[in-house]
């Protein structure tokens, strides 16, 4: 970039240098005229001035008919260093006396008819000479009472009897009667040549020369300075402003970066409303995303480009069972959100492949077609010994990241063989991602904290790639992620991305202030890009969804149907008030949490005994590791004890179902509910919540949501609690036990409305149409690169 400005720069030096040149030439002449014409005056004030000094002693000497006496003093006087000659002349025209150097091929004559020119200069071999002719003159008077003394007549000292000034008017020329004397006469005896060196004219002449050459040359300096620094400054806004354009700005406002910009960002902009217009023409009446949406927007945004998704857990798991091979999707929201884009725009998932018969039903490849129904689109699986997985997933993702990003008050565990564990298994699956790639840019969907090193790691073998990371889990602040012995390789490796995503502008701000702190990088914080290694990262919220059950819904049993096949299992009375709770076996879920809220609403409403009912699906997770095994003991001995305690009550009021429930069976529990509890102590987003408000085309149905929760910034309709305060927990369960109908019906209406929205084809959608920007401001870099190194070779 700084060659091309040194170029156009060039383009202006150029000419003004040859303009320059051109002026100094045509200058110097007319500089030499003009300083001779000052010159030649002064030499005539000093020809004059020595004229009149000598005057009186010349005059004297040519009266008394001496002028041999006069070569002293014309020796003396032409010492000066700029006189070169004095001669003097005769009235009548002859060389009387002349100095050494006075040249003989001078004549008087020929002296004034220089001096009468315009220059007055005359060449002689030893160079040129000022020629100045000035007149003698002599004060005379005739005698007439007494005879005067013997003089020579005027004739024999050669003056011009007929050149003697006349009188005055009205002077009498006559002698006074009486023998007085007439009065002096100033008469012309002679002429007095001087001859000036012009030598020292030429040397000022050369100095003046040199000093405007010099003069030409700083002001053509100071010149090519300024223009250097405009057209610097000039070319880096035109960069930032052509950057603004393609990020985007002065799109949809008037465009500030750079004025000059204006008018193509209004072309520009004018542009796109056409292509808007164009495309819901193309699109009909619907504006909610959809999976043919999301279709659509690749192949425009992203046409012929491959995607491939990188996950710890893989969509579908082979499991062997005594009937033969079963596939069953697992407990994830991840894969709940992610699967469905997957759906609609094909490509490659890469996976950890986990099942007892996953090997069994993949082909050379390791690979195999998923769903199995419909087949759109291919699973890769990476396989991990036992050795592997506990040291990368139980070991550094789950004991260490897990609880550092999540507050929930346990304490994160780092080990040296944990962390070369995780780099090992990210690098594998980064080889992966360039073994899956047809072609140099593909598009990289990394999905979570399994996979902190892989963007980098992916960038370095495939630099042209679009790589989207998102990060399904909070970001701590900088000062907890301290704790991390390896922040700066995690960070470098994040960064590593072309688009960071997050659930929330909170977390966003956590991670680039993080970044800030640990790592030398380079932050906007208006366009929230981070520049590492000369690479931006564009760090951005994206609220995850979930895909909106139109299809699925018109297969649904009725909500009653649904109640009452729940109520039956469980051996529930009809009027029973049905809470429920979805989730894993997890500490950040907040499952104690709301046991003793249930607790504590049976304590302060004893009327609720036996008519209410708290379901809790939690299936079970991580096992391998204490604390997950520890927290699910505490949960049970919990539920046990409150069971005990309200013993004699219709019904039990707490069920414990710690088994994974197929999606059919959750959906089927949620429609069932009275209320959904959802109380994490810190959650990215939590899609439970989305997919209870999915569930209820009934539009009734209370959603109890913890603030801790990424969704409760979407979901203001629900009951927003602090999970930590008992209290107002069991108030919202009795709350919304109580809530009438119709408030519920306005909640739920307002709730779908938002989750219909903003589903996960918008979540995708939004992610991808970045992407798909982020390629084309690349493409267009590369070709503009392309086009500046075509001309360096042309102008070679």
């Amino acid at each position: 970039m700084a060659l091309s400005s040194l170029r156009i720069q060039l383009r202006f030096l150029l000419p003004l240098t040859v303009t320059l040149v051109i002026a100094a030439t045509l200058a110097m002449p007319l500089l030499d005229r003009v300083t001779l014409r000052w010159f030649s005056r002064d030499l005539n004030s000093r020809g004059t001035l020595v004229a009149n000094t000598l005057n009186d002693t010349v005059a004297e000497a040519l009266v008394a008919g001496r002028p041999e006496r006069l070569q002293a003093v014309f020796e003396r006087a032409a010492q000066d260093e700029r006189l070169f000659a004095i001669g003097l002349c005769s009235a009548g025209g002859e060389l009387l006396q002349h100095t050494q150097r006075f040249p003989p091929e001078l004549s008087c004559r020929r002296a004034r008819d220089v001096a009468e020119s315009g220059d007055s200069q005359l060449a002689l071999a030893g160079g040129s000479v000022h020629v100045g002719v000035h007149d003698v003159m002599a004060a005379l008077a005739a005698p007439v009472a007494r005879p005067a003394p013997t003089l020579p007549t005027p004739a024999e000292v050669g003056i011009d009897t007929d050149s003697r000034i006349p009188p005055a008017d009205g002077a009498d020329p006559t002698p006074a009667a009486g023998g007085a004397a007439p009065a002096a006469t100033p008469t012309r005896v002679g002429e007095l040549v001087v001859l000036h060196d012009l030598s020292f004219i030429d040397r000022r002449s050369q100095d003046t020369r040199r000093y405007l050459i010099g003069l030409i040359a700083a002001l053509g300096l100071a010149i090519a300075l300024i223009t250097v620094a405009v057209a610097q400054l000039s070319w880096r806004g035109w960069v930032k402003g052509t950057r603004a354009l393609m990020r985007g700005e002065g799109l949809l406002t008037p465009f500030a970066p750079v004025p000059e910009l204006a008018p193509l960002a209004s072309e520009l902009r004018s542009r796109l409303r056409d292509l808007e217009d164009e495309y819901r023409r193309a699109q009909g009446p619907e504006t909610e995303w959809t999976a043919e949406r999301l279709r659509s927007l690749l192949r425009t945004r992203l046409s012929g480009d491959q995607i491939i998704v990188v996950s710890n857990r893989e969509p579908y798991i082979h499991e062997r069972t005594a009937e033969g091979v079963v596939v069953r999707r697992p407990a994830s929201g991840l894969v709940t959100a992610v699967e469905p884009v997957m759906r609609a725009c094909s490509g490659t998932w890469i996976a950890h492949g986990s099942g007892s018969a996953d090997r069994e039903v993949v082909d050379g490849s390791d690979r195999v077609a998923v769903p199995p129904d419909h087949q759109d689109y291919w699973l890769r699986r990476i396989w991990l010994t036992p050795e592997e997985e506990q040291g990368y997933y139980y070991g550094f993702a789950n004991e260490g990241m897990w609880p550092l990003c999540h507050v929930a008050h346990v304490r994160p565990v780092f080990r040296e063989s944990d962390w070369h564990a995780y780099r090992a298994i990210n690098q594998r699956f980064a080889d992966a991602v360039v073994a899956e790639a047809r072609r140099e840019d593909p598009v990289v969907l990394v999905q979570d904290y399994h996979f902190a090193l892989l963007p980098a790691m992916v960038r370095e073998q495939l630099p042209q790639a679009t790589i989207l990371t998102f990060w399904h889990i909070p970001w701590p602040n900088p000062e907890s992620f301290g704790i991390c012995p390896w922040r700066r390789e995690i960070l470098q490796g994040m960064l590593g991305s072309t688009i960071l995503g997050f659930h929330t502008r909170f977390h966003c701000k956590n991670f680039i202030e993080t970044v800030d702190r640990y790592l030398e990088v380079r932050i906007e914080h208006e366009h929230s890009t981070i520049a590492h290694q000369d690479k931006e990262t564009l760090v951005e919220s994206y609220p995850i969804s979930i895909a909106w059950p139109d299809a699925e819904a018109a297969h649904w049993p009725p909500v009653a149907e649904c109640r009452r096949r729940v109520l039956q299992r469980l051996d529930l009375p009809a009027d029973v008030t049905l809470a429920v709770g979805v989730d894993r076996f997890d500490y950040t879920k907040g499952i104690l949490e709301r046991l003793n809220a249930v607790e504590r609403l049976l304590e302060k409403h004893p009327q609720m005994r036996g008519r209410f009912a708290f379901v809790q699906v939690a299936a079970p997770t991580r096992s391998a590791l204490d604390e997950y095994r520890n927290f699910q003991q505490r949960v049970e001995q919990t539920a046990a004890r409150i069971n005990a305690r309200f013993s004699g009550s219709a019904c039990a009021p707490v069920h414990l179902l710690a088994q994974h429930h197929e999606p059919d069976a959750v959906n089927e529990l949620l429609r069932a509910a009275d209320i959904c509890v959802v109380t994490s102590l810190h959650d990215g987003m939590n899609l439970v919540s989305k997919e209870f408000v999915a569930a209820r085309d009934d539009l009734q149905g209370v959603l109890v949501l913890s603030r801790f929760a990424g969704a409760a910034r979407e979901l203001p309709e629900a009951l927003i609690v602090n999970p930590y305060h008992v209290e107002e927990a069991a108030d919202a369960l009795h709350r919304a036990a109580t809530m009438p109908a119709a408030e519920q019906r306005e909640r739920m209406a307002s709730l779908r409305s938002t989750v219909r929205e903003f589903n996960v084809y918008r979540w995708a959608g939004r992610m991808l149409a970045d992407a798909g920007r982020a390629r084309l401001r690349t493409r267009i870099e590369a070709r503009v690169r392309r086009f500046q190194e075509d001309g360096q070779v042309g102008d070679a």
